[in-house]
């Protein structure tokens, strides 16, 4: 079974809530976006995980880039923040999920581009590219907000 997302009418009532982070890395113009393959189910996302017990959010988001990619990145911007209750994720555990998830903007300041478990590649992609592209959960938007520049963060 791979990670999927079930969608609905407040399907999201049948998971836990869960708070996760994702992570926009922009390449120095702005023009190319990263990107990672997922193993469990071969699409393509931004990088990004769930909050554990004992960290800030802003921590969550340095450990999943860095424990995804090998890249060591410092959160410079909350973008977004999203809590769709018409989707349910599925993990292949079978934990069901109602995800609410705090987009940030980063930016690279060490590291270099590695794979995990959880990843089999990593790209930048050009962003007009990325946005088009069948991303999990919806990722696209998470990218376009970024780009906004918005100063308050969106609430979706």
């Amino acid at each position: 079974m791979t990670t999927s997302i079930i969608f609905g009418s407040r399907v999201s009532r049948q998971g836990k809530v869960r708070l996760g982070c994702s992570a926009v890395l922009f390449d120095r113009t702005k023009q190319k976006v990263l990107l990672t393959r997922r193993t469990d189910n071969g699409l393509w996302c931004l990088p990004g995980g769930m909050v554990d017990s004992g960290e800030t959010v802003a921590e969550c988001c340095e450990r999943e880039v860095l424990e995804e990619t090998g890249l060591k990145v410092r959160v410079v911007h909350l973008t977004e923040v999203y809590s769709d209750p018409d989707q349910l994720i599925v993990y292949p555990d079978d934990n069901r999920s109602h995800s609410i998830v705090l987009g940030f903007l980063v930016e690279q300041v060490g590291g270099k581009p590695r794979l995990s478990n959880e990843t089999s590649e990593i790209r930048f992609f050009p962003v007009l590219e990325a946005i088009e592209m069948p991303l999990f959960h919806g990722h696209a938007i998470h990218i376009r907000d970024a780009l906004a520049g918005q100063d308050a963060a969106y609430i979706r």
